[in-house]
């Protein structure tokens, strides 16, 4: 790919192929001459706004075709999105937004329904009249050193960190030789755009002449998951970690008609590795490592039969414009097979932290190897190589961890938890008593003489960190310290979910089952009728697990909707057809 921008690139991908389908959800298809002429005129109305080069525009928007339009259209205009996730706390998308310079801010018709952050100035995507503007190209020049866009992400000082990603480093996704197998031509768009990976799921197959087949918007459940897969006819798509892990658990038959399932983020489960190439020999499952500082995947690995898991999952070979070195602390390559931390580099590497120089010389340091005067990227995960020169994940350095896919600093969440009224010490580590699932916890001590409100506590937590970020709470009298001082860990005493308030037993066959389901999928020894699945700890993940299990169990069509509208066993019970008992 030679083209100096995305913009430029897509216009010649819309000479190329101006028929074919780009854009394809339940109820709308757009090619890529339809695609483009939409953009444009969006493009023209941010241009009319003062929309422009290095300047961010902000992207509130659930999953839709006119997400997809709204991204394209602000690079169009020459300017980056700055995707913000429709889960956020407000407090938290406001903190962006004003740290971003209060951009404008592209919005659909139901998140304005529910409150928006303030913002320099709202554009409703799905509403705004553009029929008067023009359908032809702005032109507006790129450079591949301008900022395509802006993704913030978690940071340790209690603040996100917006990461500026430009032209270069997308194209270089786009372009790496690992997608001319033509297996990414139906690309499945899953994540929120506020996550790395949707990089990959809209670029990738935008700029190659591919089809963005998108789920609908909400939360999905495993059910519409498989139907998507089975009838869209996706051949290619990403899944997390943890997701990835459940529908090896719950649904491996869906991968059949699927080339290429992409998963990481996260440890990813062997086991799970192994139930899907069983089920699905024709299928490849490929290992992704990347970060949010860069184009999104940096390393990758490929598994194909049961032999190439039987060592476990490696990290694998970086990926086309990347190295990977493996350092001690003193910047030096360490031995064959030693541990070392991974620092990645190359022409996809992003530029860093917007408005923070401070952090970006802390992250982004000189490369010595290169001796091209570029940087490197310290990712704060320890790595080795194995005998057959594979990169193999150690763990994680510092207080960095995955959650669901996100990266989460510690220091964050402490930093939010602490500024509870009446709290002396907090701790917050990543566990994972169970192999292949990191939860969070927190562990609190009250000032002298008080007490810890836990519901108002995780309240707190609520409003002000994305719910993946939100942790189990564990009150304790004191926290346990090594003999120099420091906070043992493995002291630490395994979060307990809690039932909350007074237990009401089920009375029917169907609520027993329902309490049993609830119990299992949370790992709570004892659920009533009353208790909500929420308050429980239960998060999307789990919310997947359950409603599958309940249709495995009672034959229910139950959808997540459902479960947050309903989130107790009576209220789930109500909600099922009468005469349903198990």
């Amino acid at each position: 790919m030679v083209s100096r921008s995305l913009q430029e690139h897509f216009a010649g991908q819309v000479d190329r192929t101006p028929d074919a389908v780009a854009v394809s959800a339940d109820g709308v298809v757009l090619t890529y001459r339809q695609l483009d002429r939409l953009a444009n005129r969006l493009a023209h109305r941010l241009l009319g706004l003062g929309a422009g080069a290095e300047r961010p525009v902000a992207v509130l928007m659930d999953r839709s075709p006119d997400v997809v339009v709204a991204v394209l259209a602000v690079l169009k205009a020459g300017a980056a999105y700055l995707p913000l996730h429709h889960s956020y706390p407000v407090e938290r998308k406001q903190w962006i937004l004003e740290h971003a310079g209060d951009p404008i801010l592209l919005t659909d018709r139901a998140l304005r329904a529910q409150g928006l952050p303030r913002a320099g100035r709202v554009v409703v995507v799905d509403e705004d009249d553009r029929s008067a503007l023009p359908e032809s190209d702005p032109k507006v020049a790129g450079h591949p050193e301008d900022v395509a866009y802006v993704m913030y992400t978690s940071g340790t000082t209690g603040e996100p960190k917006g990461v500026s990603i430009p032209h270069r480093a997308v194209l270089g996704l786009a372009a790496d030789t690992r997608w001319e197998t033509g297996w990414h031509d139906r690309l499945l768009l899953v994540a929120p755009h506020a996550f790395g990976v949707s990089t990959y799921e809209l670029w990738v197959p935008l700029l190659r002449g591919g089809t963005i087949v998108l789920a609908p918007p909400g939360d999905l459940d495993i059910a519409t998951l498989r139907r998507l897969i089975t009838d869209r006819a996706i051949t290619g798509l990403h899944l997390t970690a943890g997701l990835f892990r459940l529908v090896a658990s719950e649904a491996p038959e869906c991968f059949a008609g699927v080339r290429e399932v992409l998963t990481g983020g996260d440890v990813i489960a062997p086991n799970a590795v192994r139930r899907v190439l069983e089920t699905c020999p024709g299928t490849v499952v490929r290992a992704m490592y990347g970060a949010t500082e860069l184009s999104t995947f940096a390393v990758s690995w490929p598994m194909r039969t049961l032999a190439d898991v039987e060592a476990g999952v490696p990290v694998g070979e970086p990926l086309d414009g990347l190295r990977a070195y493996v350092l001690d602390d003193r910047l030096e390559p360490v031995a064959d097979g030693a541990a070392g931390e991974l620092y990645l580099a190359g022409s996809r590497l992003g530029r860093g932290y917007h408005g923070r120089p401070d952090l970006t010389a802390d992250r982004f340091v000189a490369d010595p190897f290169a001796g091209d005067g570029g940087r490197m990227y310290r990712t704060g995960d320890l790595v080795r190589y194995t005998a057959d020169g594979v990169l193999d994940f150690v763990g994680r350095a510092g207080d960095l961890v995955k959650i669901r896919g996100f990266r989460v600093e510690l220091g964050e969440i402490e930093t939010v938890v602490s500024k509870f009224a009446g709290l002396a010490h907090v701790a917050v580590v990543a566990r994972e008593d169970e192999p292949g699932e990191t939860k969070l916890a927190a562990y609190v001590v009250p000032a002298a003489g008080g007490t810890v409100d836990v519901p108002a506590l995780r309240a707190h937590a609520a409003e002000l960190l994305p719910d993946y970020m939100v942790p189990a709470f564990v009150v304790l009298d004191t926290l346990p310290l090594t003999p120099n001082g420091k906070l043992d860990r493995k002291a630490l005493p395994v979060p307990e979910t809690a039932v909350a308030g007074d237990y009401r037993a089920p009375g029917t066959d169907r609520q027993r089952v329902l309490c049993g389901l609830f119990e299992e999928v949370l790992g709570a020894a004892r659920v009533g009728l009353d208790d909500s699945f929420f308050d429980l700890d239960g998060q999307s993940m789990l919310a997947m697990q359950l409603i599958s299990r309940i249709q495995a169990e009672l034959g229910a069509e139950l959808t997540i909707g459902d479960l947050f509208n309903a989130p107790t066993v009576a209220a789930l019970d109500d909600l099922l057809p009468s005469g349903g008992d198990a």
